[in-house]
């Protein structure tokens, strides 16, 4: 017979270990929950003969347990304890945006099986040389590989926070001037297919966009590609309507980021004389 001790007071993984055990898929499985003088102890027994399956069995519900329960709490420790430096909020922020960067695929610097994974083996190594576990013990000092995991992700979640901070001053640092200085023109079009810009006037003459980026006193480290020359010149002009023609019907985010710098100036347009011209124009082209 097997028996595995795992000691913990918290009333949360008392309460979830006791209902996975409860519904174990695996016969020969008996448990308790005890108070003894410094812990609730949940002891289990097996009485079967495949130890190492009821010891991998009983280690993906650990697992499982520090991923459903602990996970976000222990990601809030590392961002205050690392990233200190930053204010309540903006740590609450990181710490929020790691959580959920942790189940996007495109975003978790691993795949959530790999935590899991991690997780597993560890806590499957210990039970195989130890018939007693302290839970909140184990998970502070011998999942290591796990942390590491998390510590990258929160790296990855800074450097996002910090890049979308800098946009977010970026922005209001140039709607803060488009409203103290005064519009030059009435109103200019653009035509954006393919992130490409070309700007008219109000009669539909071409503007030649303001290519001398020595002089783009506007533009930040952000790069919007071939359309900062385009965003440049309309800085300059500061006109009092922005039409902006979609020719492939795709918004993105430079487009994007002109409707928050422009705000009320910016006015969408995809079926005008100036829309059709150019989507007949690209598609001989």
């Amino acid at each position: 017979m097997k028996s595995i001790c795992i000691k913990t007071n918290n009333r949360h993984s008392i309460e979830y270990l006791l209902e996975e055990l409860n519904n174990f898929d695996l016969e020969n499985i008996y448990f308790s929950c005890k108070k003894f003088k410094f812990y609730r102890n949940i002891i289990v027994h097996f009485t079967g003969e495949n130890e190492e399956l009821f010891l991998y069995e009983l280690s993906k519900i650990l697992a499982c347990l520090v991923l459903d329960l602990y996970e976000e709490n222990i990601i809030n420790k590392i961002v205050s304890s690392e990233y200190f430096y930053f204010d309540n909020s903006e740590r609450n922020q990181i710490t929020q945006n790691t959580f959920n960067d942790l189940f996007d695929e495109e975003e978790a610097t691993y795949p959530r099986n790999q935590c899991f994974s991690l997780l597993c083996n560890d806590f499957f190594e210990y039970l195989c040389s130890s018939h007693s576990i302290v839970l909140m013990g184990f998970i502070t000092f011998r999942i290591k590989n796990y942390i590491e995991i998390l510590c990258e992700q929160i790296d990855k979640s800074v450097n996002k926070y910090l890049i979308e901070r800098e946009y977010s001053e970026f922005v209001s640092l140039l709607k803060m001037y488009i409203n103290t200085e005064p519009s030059t023109c009435d109103i200019v079009h653009l035509i954006y297919s393919n992130s490409k810009s070309i700007l008219l006037d109000k009669d539909k003459n071409l503007i030649k966009s303001n290519e001398n980026m020595f002089n783009a006193k506007f533009l930040s480290d952000i790069s919007f590609s071939s359309s900062d020359y385009a965003l440049n010149t309309l800085l300059t002009l500061l006109p009092k309507k922005i039409y902006i023609h979609l020719i492939d019907n795709h918004i993105d985010d430079f487009i994007n980021t002109l409707k928050l710098i422009f705000e009320d100036r910016f006015i969408y347009c995809t079926d005008c004389d100036i829309c059709r011209i150019y989507k007949k124009a690209s598609k001989i082209y």
